[in-house]
């Protein structure tokens, strides 16, 4: 089971921070204009289903140009990939495909006539690794982290201005990077007995009601002490895009993140237990006591794999705490849920998903008939969504037979961060986050 969870938990790979500065000018005349602003460049980080990627180069071409003076053929992009976790930190290198190129602002937008930086989109997909932020550590640590990457920029084509021309640039000095709605969260840390756990967290626009918050647990791909891959390993940052937010009128969301795995129990690995599971618990209560606006009558939990495992401990424990719950590939074997236990959780509004080529952990030993006993049990507001497959839903990725590009069977998360699932209730088709929304513990 350990060994199928590791091997699941590679998500994608690649990130942040390049070195270096080279810049130069043929013309001499504009060298002197520039010549105390040397050139350099940000990356993009976008987390697509896949996980984070780097979508796009910001350059700062160090003087103002015209809207039109820049093209995809302008500039050449390279990339080298690197892992400092690693005995051999180097991980690949090559060209990157550039789809769109245009002059922009410092934060990346368009311009309107003349702007001083030059945006370079690039070419990516779930099979295309050159762009992916992070790296997976199969051999060491067992979990994602973001990587380095040194980025190099050639100019190829002229750049005229209305005082010359620019040529010759190269350009691999890192102004740093923008990792789109991660940088929207905060980190910190808590400990309760010893027991230290790491947590990204987001917080909505303060206003005069009160806040439903949404706890979400990480798979086993991002544990460790780097707080913001709990939310950029997979697409779990979307719970804070403006699309989710909009169900809950605003969410506080919290992404604990443990130090190696919540399914370390204290007999065994997935035995039923989590070492972690009481600190879990006294971060998520410290939590709402500090952030006096958060709805206690509306506090939802989910989690997938090894996190829906943790999910699914904290529903059979704390059952009166949480509205709502979702749980995603879970990892909880169904044999080591008691009659009891099942009966205790059977009014706890819960969803569950997962997909039918899930071979990590298959849904027959594990959702499908916790799900049924429940059900059998006499519950009424719990759901089971089953998909066939894992597959791109986008329409931009395709197998090489022209049909949607299929993802590992583990990976039936994507369909929850992207508010794919639903389920016909009480007539009417209801998505996961329009129902999870409506969960109060006021109303049952």
């Amino acid at each position: 089971m350990l060994k199928r969870l590791k091997q699941a938990a590679r998500i994608t790979m690649l990130c942040t921070l390049a070195v270096g500065t080279t810049f130069a000018f043929a013309n001499g005349a504009l060298a002197k204009d520039i010549k105390n602003r040397p050139a350099s460049y940000r990356t993009v980080v976008e987390v697509e289903d896949w996980g984070p990627t780097i979508t796009k180069v910001i350059v700062d071409l160090g003087k103002p140009v015209p809207k039109n003076a820049i093209a995809r053929d302008t500039f050449k992009v390279h990339v080298k990939r690197s892992d400092s976790r690693l005995a051999d930190p180097f991980l690949e290198e090559g060209e990157r495909k550039v789809t769109r190129a245009y002059v922009a602002d410092k934060d990346g937008n368009p311009v309107k006539q003349t702007g001083r930086y030059a945006v370079l989109e690039m070419e990516i997909g779930p099979a295309l690794t050159l762009g992916s932020a992070i790296n997976y550590d199969s051999a060491g640590s067992g979990f994602n982290d973001w990587n380095d990457n040194q980025y190099t920029i050639i100019q190829q084509k002229a750049i005229k201005t209305s005082t010359g021309t620019i040529s010759g640039l190269t350009v691999n000095s890192s102004a740093g990077e923008i990792r789109e709605l991660v940088d929207e969260f905060t980190t910190g840390k808590a400990a309760f007995n010893g027991v230290t756990l790491t947590y990204a967290d987001y917080a909505p626009a303060k206003d005069k009601g009160k806040n439903p918050l949404i706890i979400w647990l990480h798979g086993m791909g991002e544990g460790g002490t780097a707080p913001t891959i709990a939310i950029a390993g997979n697409k779990a940052v979307n719970f804070a895009s403006k699309d989710i937010q909009s169900y809950f009128g605003g969410a506080y969301v919290l992404a604990p993140q443990t130090p190696t795995y919540w399914m370390d129990g204290f007999t065994g690995f997935g035995d039923g237990t989590s070492k972690y599971e009481e600190a879990l618990m006294a971060l998520i209560k410290d939590y709402v006591a500090k952030n006096k606006d958060i709805d206690t009558n509306r506090i939802y939990i989910g989690g997938d794999s090894n996190g829906g495992y943790m999910t699914m401990l904290m529903m059979r424990d704390y059952k009166d705490y949480f509205a709502g719950a979702m749980a995603v590939c879970e990892a909880l074997k169904d044999t080591l849920i008691t009659d009891e236990q099942i009966r205790a959780m059977k009014d706890l509004p819960i969803w569950f998903v997962a997909a039918k080529t899930d071979t990590v952990v298959p849904p027959h030993e594990y959702a499908v008939p916790t799900y049924n006993r429940l059900i059998d049990a006499g519950a009424k507001d719990v759901h089971l969504s089953l998909f066939d497959n894992v597959v791109d839903t986008s329409g931009l990725y395709k197998k090489s037979d022209g049909t949607p590009f299929e993802y590992n069977g583990h990976w039936s998360w994507i369909y929850v961060y992207n508010n794919e699932v639903s389920n016909v209730i009480d007539g009417k088709t209801t998505t996961i986050m329009e129902w999870l929304a409506s969960k109060s513990l006021d109303k049952q």
